[in-house]
């Protein structure tokens, strides 16, 4: 069953009950207004983000883009689509950087296998989603060892980052709650004020 905040583009009432495959999705992606994430089957819409969201995300690309410009890391922006292969799970982040050469999903260009950190503004109606089954999921890739998730209604960042353990399935949090602070994102070896990130927000 597709459940989505409205039938995406050229989908009939009757289509809405019915599980697509991967490649009908993408299919669909291409030409949509909007943009959707797909779950073994299901496609939902993905809802639009605030002016807020959308300056903290810029904000953050740009001190990557800035901090990372002579390194081996790349920074992309919620235009380019992770696949989750364990779950049939095609998704968008706000903001993921890659170490090295993106892996595509076979002859994709817009599907990529490899994120390293992965970076999402919480928004009231996914905030639940972000922390809990999309971080479960991510989980699952093995490149990825960096989670960051930031409020836009206040200071407040929540990281995780994975630990070199037997099992390599143990996940610190730090939490930043203070704008006079910096985030380290240990993956990278990079500091990013919350003053900067939250630079022009007014709370």
């Amino acid at each position: 069953m597709v459940i989505a905040q409205s039938n995406p583009p050229n989908l009939t009432p009757e289509a809405a009950t019915t599980h697509f495959t991967p490649d009908e999705y993408r299919a669909m992606e291409e030409t949509a207004q909007e943009r959707h994430e797909y779950r073994n089957g299901e496609i939902l819409v993905m809802p639009g983000g605030s002016e807020v969201h959308s300056r903290i995300t810029v904000n953050i690309t740009t001190l990557l883009n800035l901090a990372l410009r002579d390194t081996n890391f790349q920074t992309y922006n919620g235009d380019l689509r992770i696949w989750i292969p364990d779950f049939n799970h095609g998704t968008y982040a706000d903001v993921l950087v890659i170490n090295g050469e993106p892996e595509f999903n076979g002859n994709r260009t817009d599907e990529i296998l490899n994120p390293l950190l992965i970076i999402e503004v919480l928004s009231p109606s996914t905030e639940g989603y972000d922390r809990g089954e999309k971080f479960r999921k991510y989980r699952s890739l093995s490149s990825f060892c960096e989670y960051v998730l930031i409020s836009q209604t206040e200071p407040y960042i929540e990281q995780y980052y994975k630990q070199e353990d037997q099992n390599n399935n143990l996940w610190q949090l730090q939490v930043y709650d203070q704008i006079e602070k910096s985030v380290r994102l240990h993956s990278l070896n990079v500091e990013l004020p919350l003053n900067e990130i939250y630079r022009r927000i007014k709370f």
